[in-house]
């Protein structure tokens, strides 16, 4: 039966949510027309209008509805009922109308000072919080829980006021309400008589109505009068009624008159809703018993003159009983009490997503902790509840401790210790100190005795800052000033309360960020810590972090930025690889560039190199994946119509400037200023190589430091400097771009007479690649430079080291090789420059399944050079066509209906496939069954292709006698 009723209220609670959501939602949905909280004074007041401003600015309270606040007129406590007239009559005058058969109403009483859990005393017990994540993000307060509870009710009446107490959390299914009756309707749960000890209790007669109120009686008392039902139980008074418009008329027609209204709504006569609304309504009430009922006050003539009139315009009403079952009552009471909730009754509520930790970094669950970042040096007793904090170095926080918005470092706070900061409205701090066993109501202070109550007792130091408070607080040193509880209450500043909440959030939000972050989460769990969106405020105060954070954590950061849906999200993503291009260059330029003066050592310098063809691990080169993992890469060289057609010339020339000229589009441009030569800023510059070759090696920094033609001087003469790429279109996937950028370095070298490793001609297109901001890795430079089939690897770390391993094959295996190896041109082109972001994206962001593909590309590598090794063609050519399938899942856009059509129209003459490069176009690699002939494939391709540019490409291997 338990069982059925967790399951009846988790829905119930679903329910209700989507009650409310709809209500935000659709404009035709039925809601409250009023929602009114009444407060103690003009400042609780204004604590609560910014709770639902607030609210209401970021569109979690329906602006069809209207919301007040009302304080008790001038000042006095009014009482609860004087409190409820006060709400009728702002309706009333609000709507310029005597009569209420329309509206829907409803009262939260939330006056109250909270005295016995005073850390809400100034924010209010309605906005104390609940411990759970709201389906939106945010994390709820009694209030929100009221309302998203209540908006279904609204339904379920005509017309009339629905009266509740700010501090009870009813838990319960609309649809059990039907009010369409008339006179009040009193909302009823069944509990034991010994949770009515500490309540009221409705007895109800034959006919379902009320007949007595019984507040606070004994178990024993409450079994004799006959309230305990044969079930052994009696019906709670939860402090919601409901009053039909009847009641409302007849009730605002004793006080529409000023001096009326002033008569019954003052603190002379402080009317109780509950003990003068409700009583003559009751079946078995009697006027000379209503006389005689306890008033909230102090009892006078004019309390009775009132009651007379009261009784007149309400004894002709009934209270029904609407019982609620399943159901659940909760009532925040005190602080032992709320540590009870969060700790041992917590399990008690998780059917319904209540969690002791909620919106922390927090995973200790000995403890609880609500809106706070805990530093991991704090050390936090068993038992303790952390609120609007952050916890800082060194704290020592004892068992059983109670922590409400402050924010602490190299605190001490004793077992059993309610400590809880306070803003005051002149701009100075109080923080409050006492026991969780102290009644503020008594005389003790941490179980010793004062000479007053608590409540008023002027114990707490007032400071210039937080931080003078909390050490004034915890050290007992004596202050100039000191205020009470009571006195915090009233001069609390309840505006700075709430941005010191939003606060604390968004710092809680940032630290969950980056310990994720740290942790290795992807991205998208990171960014679940801004689950009610980052702002653009928070997303620099993210950056200045990223600034001062090491190169891993850094890029993540600024990935993560990039996929928000802020202003500047590209600007961050244009961070995250600035900062890779910053470490690199910063890491490896130096040794890459030449320390001495430039000198032209001789008139001409030729360097030829060979394409290379991608067989497993790519991508694994990419910085950071290697930088922070190492890379593994099987490639080789490949000539095209039996040439080497990556080439690069310098050549001395009797003319004072630099001839930068492509032969692949015939431009050539000359160069009379080193800042022209410096200039990388267009992404089409047909001379950004040539360029970036000069820079890496220092060539133009030389020349910045001179004039121009001092300069010439200096080495020599002016100089040519040209590049040529024979036959391959761009695009191509073969490696060309860094290809050419190694060509360049190299007949640098020569011109200049600069002693180059191959370590150095590759980390110097590594630091080229950066400069022209395109971001590549090393395996393109290392697969042109050495012929025939490699393995390079690389350790992680900065400056790369690349170890390179030449495949010492078999001629049957390179004959075998020459003649199945094809390539095939698909007639497209793809440009790589926003791909390699979109994968390294993807790396930096810890996707899963890139991380996975990108391990499983080089193990495939490894095992392709185990079986090009023991002359396994056909694990060759299926593990080609494995990695292919990797390759897929890093980039979806590597394929393309074409390139599969390609591969379906010669699909029973391959053994094994792939794309060139990054895929999307340029050339694909195919491997033919045993007997196919890549004269075969070139007929059926031309066969369906006809002139349209899908054929295969004149290739062979590039092999010399080394690599045999």
């Amino acid at each position: 039966m338990e069982n059925f009723k967790t399951i009846f209220l988790q829905q119930s609670y679903q329910d209700a949510w989507d009650e409310y959501a709809h209500a935000l939602q659709d404009a035709d949905a039925v809601r409250w027309d009023y929602v009114i909280l009444t407060a103690s004074d003009e400042n609780q007041a204004q604590t609560y209008r910014a709770q639902i401003r607030y609210r209401v600015e970021n569109g979690f309270l329906s602006d069809q509805t209207h919301y007040a606040v009302l304080p008790d007129p001038d000042g006095e406590r009014v009482g609860s009922g004087g409190a409820t007239l006060h709400a009728l009559r702002y309706v009333a005058l609000r709507e310029q109308t005597d009569r209420f058969d329309a509206l829907k109403i409803l009262v939260i009483h939330s006056g109250g000072d909270s005295k016995r859990v005073p850390q809400y005393s100034a924010c209010g017990k309605i906005f104390s919080p609940v411990p759970r994540t709201l389906p939106d993000g945010r994390n709820s307060t009694l209030f929100d829980e009221l309302l998203i509870g209540m908006s279904g009710v609204a339904a379920r009446m005509t017309a009339g006021m629905l009266v509740m107490s700010g501090d009870v959390l009813m838990l319960f299914n609309p649809l059990q309400i039907d009010f369409c009756t008339e006179g009040a309707a009193a909302l009823t749960i069944k509990e034991l008589p010994s949770v009515g000890m500490r309540h009221g209790v409705y007895q109800p007669d034959a006919d379902g109505n009320v007949c007595r109120f019984l507040h606070k009686r004994s178990v024993e008392e409450l079994e004799r009068i006959g309230a305990v039902d044969a079930g052994g139980k009696i019906h709670i008074d939860t402090g919601a009624v409901i009053l039909d418009q009847n009641i409302l008329n007849g009730l605002w027609s004793l006080v529409r008159q000023e001096d009326a209204f002033r008569a019954f709504v003052n603190a002379h006569v402080r009317l109780s809703f509950y003990a003068d609304f409700l009583f003559p309504m009751a079946a078995d009430s009697t006027l000379d018993a209503y006389l005689k009922e306890t008033p909230e006050g102090d009892y006078s003539p004019e309390l009775e003159a009132c009651r007379r009139a009261l009784w007149k315009v309400l004894h002709g009403f009934r209270i029904r009983l609407m019982r609620l079952s399943p159901a659940a009552f909760l009532h925040f009471g005190t602080t032992k009490e709320i540590l009870r909730l969060l700790h041992d009754d917590m399990p008690m509520y998780a059917y319904l997503g209540w969690k002791g930790n909620i919106h922390t970094n927090n995973t200790d669950a000995r403890i609880s902790a609500r809106n706070s970042y805990i530093h991991a040096s704090a050390v936090i007793g068993e038992g303790s509840y952390i609120e609007d904090c952050v916890v800082q170095e060194n704290c020592r926080i004892g068992r059983n401790c109670v922590i409400s918005a402050l924010e602490l470092r190299n605190a001490v706070v004793p077992d059993g210790t309610v400590l809880h900061g306070l803003k005051l409205r002149d701009g100075r701090f109080t923080v409050r100190a006492y026991g969780v066993d102290d009644n503020p109501k008594e005389t003790a202070l941490f179980g010793k005795a004062i000479p007053e109550p608590l409540w008023s007792y002027a114990v707490y130091p007032v400071c210039d800052t937080m931080e003078q408070a909390v050490h004034a607080a915890l050290s007992g040193e004596s202050a100039a000033e000191r205020i009470s509880l009571r006195d915090g209450f009233a001069l609390a500043d309840g505006g700075a309360l709430l941005a010191w909440q939003q606060s604390v959030r968004k710092r809680v939000c940032t630290e969950i960020f980056l310990d994720r972050i740290r942790a290795g989460s992807t991205t998208e769990e990171a960014l679940g810590a801004f689950r009610a969106g980052c702002s653009e405020k928070e997303a620099q105060t993210l950056l200045r972090r990223a600034e001062a954070s090491s190169m891993p954590e850094r890029i993540r950061i600024c990935h993560a930025l990039s996929c928000l849906p802020l202003k500047d999200a590209k600007q961050y993503g244009k961070q995250c690889f600035a900062a890779i291009r910053e470490e690199i260059l910063r890491s490896t330029l130096p040794s890459v560039r030449c320390d001495g003066a430039f000198r032209i050592c001789r008139d001409r310098a030729q360097v030829c190199l060979p394409a290379r063809v991608n067989l497993a691990g790519g991508w694994t080169d990419t910085p950071p994946y290697c930088i922070e993992r190492g890379g593994t890469v099987l490639n080789a060289a490949v000539m095209l119509e039996d040439t080497l057609p990556i080439r690069a010339f310098v050549e001395r020339i009797d003319a004072p400037h630099i001839l930068l000229s492509c032969l692949d589009n015939a431009s050539a441009q000359i160069f009379t200023q080193t800042d022209d030569l410096l200039d990388m800023r267009n992404p089409f510059d047909q001379f950004a190589i040539q360029k970036a070759a000069l820079i890496a090696l220092g060539v133009t920094d030389a020349a910045s430091k001179t004039t121009f033609t001092d300069f010439l001087q200096s080495i020599g003469g002016g100089f040519s400097f040209t590049t040529s790429v024979v036959h391959i279109p761009r695009g191509s996937g073969l490696g060309t771009s860094s290809i050419l950028a190694a060509a360049c370095i190299r007949a640098l070298a020569e011109f200049f007479g600069i002693p180059m490793t191959d370590q150095s001609v590759y980390s110097a297109v590594l630091c080229m690649e950066q400069i022209m901001s395109t971001g590549g890795g090393w395996q393109d430079q290392v697969g042109g430079c050495v012929p025939g089939f490699k393995m390079i690897r690389t350790a992680p770390g900065l400056p790369q080291v690349i170890e390179v391993e030449r495949l010492q094959l078999s001629d049957p295996v390179r004959r075998e090789l020459d003649e199945r190896f094809c390539l095939v041109y698909t007639g497209q082109r793809r440009l790589a420059r926003n791909l390699l972001r979109d994968v390294v994206g993807r790396y930096i962001g810890n996707d899963a399944d890139a991380l996975e593909a990108l391990s499983s590309m080089r193990e495939i590598a490894e095992q392709m050079q185990r079986a090009l090794l023991t002359g396994d063609f056909e694990a060759f050519a299926a593990l080609l066509g494995t990695h292919w399938e990797c390759a897929k899942r890093l980039d979806s856009g590597s394929t393309n209906t074409c390139i599969e059509h390609i591969f379906r129209v010669c699909e029973d003459l391959t053994a094994g496939k792939a794309i060139c490069g990054a895929g999307g176009g340029g050339f694909l690699q195919i491997v033919l069954k045993r007997g196919a002939t890549k004269q075969q494939l070139a007929r059926r391709l031309l066969d369906v292709y006809s002139d349209s540019g899908v054929q295969v490409w004149d290739s062979r291997f590039y092999w010399d006698d080394a690599s045999k």
